[in-house]
């Protein structure tokens, strides 16, 4: 099946990077969330950075409205039943992508890959709740979208060949670069990356260093571009720890056990950039 019209679910920070994105490389994109304000500041965001490109001559005038001109706002899921590919960024939550899921299996033509751009939970989980496992997927694009180039493809048990190739030459399309992962928790990036962030809380719950010292150390010392704790605050803490209870509970391993101090932060409402308040202040 040509993918021509897709949908992108969630107008947050990824679902509204996804949906750039696919608009800037010729797709038609039904960018849907429940909340039609939500949607309209994500695409005000879009027209802003669009705006700062006709600027830096990387597009002209033309280019940007033939861009948000592809970009179609929606609030009802059946809008889902007009396009040719869906991808879903909705919070972090195996019972809200569980429900998402069984929708558009009901709502999409058949044929048509849902994918999920989830960066920890269980792809072969999610499409066991579907009547086409054959073709649900995973999409992990890194933050933020329009920058980063790695998309990570997750094969579920189920994933067939043909959906991985589709999706593989899709990310392609909007000038990424794929790599095939299998589906196990927190596939590779976060897998890595977290245990990594959850140390050097532990760093600053133990009384090892402060949060500037650990990022200086990381940046000068290992060549980190952004130190883990700075990177914490802009993943968000709510979404770090429940990477990690994903890795925690998904491996039984205690080396996987997220840090009391994160709990405690998440529980205080200190959640990073978003909330103001993380390792650092924030205005």
């Amino acid at each position: 099946m040509a993918i021509n019209k897709i949908m992108v679910i969630g107008a947050g920070q990824m679902g509204g990077g996804i949906a750039q994105v696919a608009a800037q490389a010729g797709l038609e994109v039904v960018l849907n969330d429940i909340d039609q304000a939500f949607i309209d500041k994500r695409l005000a965001f879009i027209d802003k950075l669009l705006l700062r490109s006709i600027e830096k001559g990387l597009m002209d005038e033309a280019e940007k409205l033939a861009v948000t001109s592809r970009l179609i706002p929606s609030t009802d899921l059946q809008d889902a039943a007009e396009v040719d590919f869906v991808v879903e960024a909705a919070s972090e939550n195996m019972a809200i992508k569980e429900k998402l899921f069984r929708t558009l299996d009901e709502v999409t033509r058949p044929g048509v890959i849902l994918a999920s751009n989830t960066s920890s939970l269980s792809i072969t989980e999610i499409a066991a709740g579907t009547g086409r496992p054959e073709l649900v997927i995973g999409m992990h694009f890194m933050n933020p979208v329009p920058v980063m180039k790695l998309v990570e493809i997750i094969r579920g048990i189920a994933t067939s060949d043909a959906t991985y190739a589709t999706v593989k030459a899709l990310a392609e399309q909007l000038g990424k670069v794929p790599v095939e992962v299998n589906d196990y928790p927190g596939f590779i990036s976060n897998r890595v990356l977290m245990p990594m962030i959850n140390e050097a809380i532990y760093c600053i719950y133990e009384g090892v260093a402060d949060a500037e010292s650990i990022d200086t150390v990381m940046k000068l010392g290992m060549a980190h571009p952004m130190g883990p704790l700075t990177l914490a605050d802009f993943i968000g803490l709510d979404t770090c720890l429940a990477i990690m209870e994903v890795l925690y509970e998904g491996f039984a391993d205690s080396k996987y056990r997220p840090c009391p101090l994160l709990r405690k932060m998440v529980n205080a409402g200190w959640l990073g950039k978003k909330s103001g308040k993380g390792f650092f202040t924030y205005d």
